[in-house]
């Protein structure tokens, strides 16, 4: 309970055993400077921009531009089409025409068809083809084929069936693009969480404003109050309140004193501390959170998603059928160029328009949907696999719970009711802005109670804080101050509020004891709720926290959560999860701080609460906008409706085959009947209505 204890109530009876497990006192080489994680960082901020964020960008817009300039296009290529116009029962042609017709396919074909058929080549290349190749395959078959017939060949020019497929599959694919987040910037964001300057001290103890690459170890550093601490060190003059929740996940800003280290990135919230710097370069705790990020994000397996697996098997299945169809149309007898335009035919209409929008428009929609709900899609596939989850893990401080005081207890003593000593305490309170004096505050606030004014209000060391309030001497005061004072109080009761990882404060008028007011970091009422959902679902619910394990302990019993890991270091964070995951569970990872960050990469799924710091959203695969722990039992639902209705698209996109290829391979040729290109673009229009309505149909 000892780390609970305040800055100006002196609750700081013994050292904290997370903090010491943060900061083990290694010594590292003198000559290593913080120049060296600054070039590590940038370096990481250099490929993670470069390669993924700015360069998803650019696609976008680029399948965005393609998309326009081909839509274009193709408009007079279908009016030039004399397939298109006979169906129409128009008649359009002119000299010439069909020359026309080539110079706007073959734009289309090389501008529009251009990232099909370069990742086409890419996914040959890799022996794994997919959507891309079966794409390049129909529209080279059609231009190729379409072209040989314009410059002589005797047949049915297929450039309107080149020119809507390019168009179909780059709508689709910009879709998709747009519906998805770009990748990550959560190490950008790591190194935005040190400042760029430090304030040397020299051997005169002046005052230098220099660059943290300039920093070495030993030297001293100034972090005034409200500044974030440069370096990880040990505190060598002051003593102050900071702040490390964003870092470790302890919930409540820690008393810091002489002796006491303190992590680079971290927020100086009271007085001004002179560090020693201990630790530099990849050494440092922020560079270490960096370094397992980058290694989490990279090691993630990249799921080939449906469509890909079902463009896989029609691209095999095109080349067989279309293959089949000729030499079985030439071992009948039949002319190769007849032959030639049945294979074509085949190996063209094998390609669905709908397969190119059937999983985009199901993420569109699913995208709209969450969007409305406060769950912020950033990678698809991972969101898509969250019908599977075995487990959710809980970081406890910012999830579970609001990451703020808040009363949980009174017990007043010596006639005093438990209403008159939260007031007393709330009116010498309201002068201090410690986490224990807002949560004392806002409690009265919320149970109606009104403040009286204090005066001679005053903050005595080792004693707390004391004030005059309506004529009487009020102090809020820490369990040391009681005990050294020799006052009585139930100890009884204590030790139990104790037990359960509570802070206590009491309450003396006049120097005798009117009460005590135990405090902790507040349950939301949202999260017992999911986690009575997802027991009902059959997935376990996990709480992994770097807080100690009283606290852990006793908000687990308060949501009914049977798994608890406590007192967890970010790197220990990331290697529970592997061990959850070896039983063979898919797990997902749900938390709010940088010390999140690398378990929230390493899990099947990470989850971030939208209050969190920015680092842990950029590394979620999903984000919480409204912080509702009920959110991720939505999540999990919408999940398995959207894989329910991409599964339905695709046996439309894709099912129409099953007659579609047959019937264009000519099987009722005996009894005079051809399917022609028309008709098959007739049956490929349908199936892309159908896909387009269901996709619509898609609810929360």
């Amino acid at each position: 309970m000892a780390k609970h204890e305040g800055n100006h109530h002196n609750h700081h009876d013994s050292t904290d055993a997370t903090e010491q497990n943060h900061h083990p006192s290694d010594q590292y080489d003198d000559e290593t400077t913080i120049q060296e994680e600054q070039e590590q960082m940038d370096h990481n901020k250099h490929d993670h921009d470069g390669h993924n964020h700015s360069g998803h960008g650019d696609m976008v817009e680029d399948f965005k531009k393609r998309f326009f300039i081909s839509l274009i296009l193709t408009i007079p290529i279908l009016a030039l089409s004399p397939m298109i116009q006979h169906f129409m029962g128009v008649d359009w042609r002119f000299d010439n025409d069909m020359y026309i017709l080539f110079v706007l396919s073959t734009v289309v074909f090389f501008y529009g068809g251009w990232p099909f058929l370069t990742g086409g080549i890419a996914e040959l290349k890799e022996r794994n083809p997919g959507m891309m190749t079966l794409i390049a395959l129909a529209i080279s078959i059609a231009y190729t084929y379409s072209t040989v017939v314009v410059f002589g060949w005797d047949g049915n020019q297929l450039y309107w069936e080149l020119a809507t497929l390019v168009v179909i599959m780059l709508l689709g694919h910009w879709i998709e693009m747009r519906s998805i987040m770009g990748a990550s910037n959560a190490l950008e964001q790591l190194v935005k969480l040190m400042p760029n300057e430090a304030h040397k001290l020299d051997e005169n103890k002046q005052v230098q404003d220099v660059p943290l690459s300039d920093i070495r170890n030993k030297d001293r550093v100034l972090v005034k109050p409200g500044e974030k601490v440069p370096v990880d060190g040990i505190i060598v003059e002051g003593q102050s309140t900071v702040d490390e929740s964003m870092l470790t996940g302890e919930s409540i800003p820690i008393e810091k004193e002489e002796g006491n280290q303190v992590i680079g990135g971290s927020v100086n919230k009271g007085g001004s501390l002179v560090v020693e710097v201990e630790k530099t370069g990849e050494e440092s705790y922020l560079s270490q959170v960096i370094t397992m990020v980058k290694e989490a994000q990279e090691s993630k397996s990249r799921t080939q998603d449906l469509t890909n697996r079902a463009a896989k098997w029609l691209f095999y299945l095109a080349l067989a059928a279309g293959f089949a169809t000729l030499v079985a149309w030439l071992t009948l007898g039949y002319l190769l160029d007849t032959a030639i335009e049945r294979m074509v035919t085949v190996m063209v209409i094998t390609c669905p328009h709908a397969l190119g929008l059937a999983a985009p428009l199901v993420v569109a929609v699913s995208t709209s949907i969450s969007a409305k709900q406060g769950l912020l899609i950033r990678n698809r596939a991972d969101f898509e696999g969250a019908r599977n989850l075995n487990a959710v893990v809980f970081d406890k401080t910012g999830t579970l719970t609001k990451g703020e005081f808040g009363v949980t207890d009174i017990v007043s003593e010596n006639s005093y009711a438990d209403e008159e000593v939260l007031r007393l305490a709330a009116a010498i309170e309201q002068n201090s802005e410690h986490p224990i004096a807002a949560g004392i505050v806002a409690s009265a606030k919320e149970k109606g109670i009104e403040i009286g004014k204090v005066t001679d209000f005053e903050s005595i060391t080792g004693k707390g804080i004391q004030g005059q309030v309506d004529g009487r001497k009020i102090n809020v005061v820490s369990p040391g101050y009681v005990n050294s004072n020799r006052l009585s109080y139930n100890q009884e009761l204590f030790n139990g509020l104790s037990e359960e990882g509570k802070t206590v404060v009491f309450v003396l008028v006049e120097d005798e004891i009117a009460g005590m007011i135990a405090l902790a970091d507040i349950v939301r009422d949202t999260a017992k709720e999911a986690v009575a959902a997802l027991k009902a679902k059959g997935i376990h619910s996990i709480m992994l926290t770097g807080d100690n394990q009283k606290v852990a302990n006793w908000v687990a019993a308060q949501l009914g959560i049977d798994e608890v890991y406590a007192e967890v270091l970010p790197d220990d964070k990331a290697n529970q999860i592997k061990k959850i995951k070896e039983k063979g569970w898919r797990v997902a990872m749900t938390g709010d701080g940088v010390n999140d960050a690398p378990a929230l990469a390493t899990a099947d799924l990470g989850i971030a609460i939208g209050a969190g710091t920015d680092v842990a959203m950029e590394t979620a695969d999903v984000v919480l906008v409204k912080s509702n722990p009920n959110d991720v039992v939505a999540l999990i639902d919408l999940s398995k409706k959207t894989y329910r209705k991409m599964v339905q698209n695709l046996w439309w996109a894709t099912g129409y085959n099953i007659f579609a290829i047959p019937l264009a391979a000519g099987v009722l040729a005996p009894w005079g009947i051809i399917v022609s290109p028309a008709v098959g673009a007739v049956f490929m229009s349908l199936s892309t209505i159908i896909v387009a309505i269901n996709a619509k149909l898609l609810k929360a």
